[in-house]
């Protein structure tokens, strides 16, 4: 057992509710959950009231029920989006909800899923829930992604162990990452990491550079043009009402757009990915005038290809995230199979939707002004991670100067 759980799964709710969420008086939070994580989840209820929410919205999901329907559900279903669950997002959309979510299902939880399948679901679900997750990543109301631990990540993570001892190792895994100590003092701890972090995002927003090198010995060598009027983000972001929020707890990244059409060169994976339950390894992306034009993966390349072809959106890049490559969470030595964790162990970079918030004024265009600023518009948003300990990052300023962001994978300065 996890030595004083009870009180660290507390302060662990707390800092999801109180500072990732940041819930304020009058609001109504939702909570998407999964019936795995019942106790969390009632911490979390409860934190949310303590903050004077109005009414708080759980919902859950099940992941034996997730990969029954995939695997013996009419293939129709999979090109449907039901009324009632628009209904729910559009409902949360209105009251501008809060959004607390979990992760922590079985990476390998669709594995022999017939990927036309997943596709489909992708497919189906995008239209009608483009405005919501729209207004969400445009940070019109407080979001955050936490995790939990369930058996079968549990032992992907640590195969050596089973059953409770491997979820112990998890627990312990993520409440050392997360900054839980059971000592009540979550809270003061991010807001002092998320200082921390502020403090390079003033510098790299200074810069304002036309564009990013990147290099290292896997034979990644691509350059990534920025937009102008480009922001640098990390840590907390901020709804147009002014109420701060962290988006993901744990998070090491600051992060940014690339110009839609402004990426050239080869870029190699660093980690695995694990998408829609199945795993990616050892994969390369090559890109001409932003657009990926070629694919290759040592493992999974028909499920990697797939999400590429979700929509033309896909075929881009939507975010560049610089991460160092000595943080805690790589410093664990753990592969988490989770992008939540991973992707705060590793530079990495995303294909699909880009943040609006990442140009000045971007929330506020249209979306055919956010394309012309430079933002990529997907219905997916994919993290995949690059930062290698050789990875080199040198920035080009916009009168020529090149300038050190990364030396040998970690910050330059």
């Amino acid at each position: 057992m996890v030595p004083d759980f009870e009180a660290k799964l507390s302060e662990y709710a707390h800092l999801l509710v109180e500072v990732g969420l940041n819930v304020q008086p009058g609001q109504t939070p939702s909570i998407e959950s999964n019936v795995e994580y019942a106790a969390l989840t009632r911490l979390c209820v409860s934190a949310c009231y303590d903050c004077g929410a109005r009414n708080v919205v759980p919902y859950y999901g099940d992941d034996f029920t997730t990969r029954e329907s995939f695997l013996r559900a009419d293939g129709a279903v999979f090109e449907e989006y039901p009324s009632y669950m628009k209904a729910r997002v559009d409902w949360f959309l209105e009251q501008k909800s809060p959004r607390l979510s979990f992760t922590g299902s079985n990476p390998e939880l669709l594995k022999g899923v017939d990927p036309a399948r997943i596709q489909a679901r992708r497919k189906a679900s995008g239209p009608p829930t483009k405005p919501y997750f729209d207004a969400l990543t445009a940070n019109k109301f407080q979001w955050c992604v936490g995790a939990h631990p369930t058996p079968a990540w549990a032992e992907k993570v640590f195969p050596g162990r089973k059953g409770e001892d491997a979820m112990d190792a998890l627990w312990d895994a993520i409440f050392s990452v997360c900054r839980i100590t059971g000592d009540g003092k979550a809270v003061e701890r991010w807001k002092a990491h998320a200082a921390s972090v502020r403090r390079r995002v003033e510098l790299l927003n200074g810069y304002q550079f036309a564009s990013l090198r990147y290099a290292n010995s896997l034979g990644t060598d691509l350059t990534v043009r920025l937009p102008d009027n480009h922001l640098w983000a990390g840590a907390t972001d901020h709804t147009p009402a002014g109420v701060e929020f962290l988006p993901n707890i744990p998070t090491e990244e600051i992060f940014t757009a690339p110009r839609w059409d402004g990426v050239e060169g080869r870029v190699y994976a660093a980690l695995p990915l694990a998408m829609d339950g199945n795993l990616v390894k050892d994969f390369c992306l090559d890109f001409q005038e932003g657009r990926i034009v070629d694919v290759h993966a040592g493992e999974g390349e028909e499920y990697l290809r797939r999400t590429i072809d979700t929509d033309e959106g896909a075929h881009y890049l939507g975010e560049v995230a610089l991460v160092p490559y000595d943080s805690p969470i790589r410093n664990t030595g753990i592969l988490f199979y989770n992008t939540l964790f991973d992707e705060n162990a590793s530079c990495h970079l995303a294909f699909g939707k880009a943040y609006p918030s990442c140009v000045k004024g971007g929330e506020d265009m249209s979306p055919e002004e956010q394309k012309a600023a430079g933002l990529n518009r997907s219905i997916t948003h994919v993290d995949f991670m690059v930062g290698t300990k050789d990875l080199s990052i040198v920035g080009t300023t916009r009168d020529g100067r090149e300038i050190p962001v990364f030396v040998d994978g970690n910050f330059a300065f």
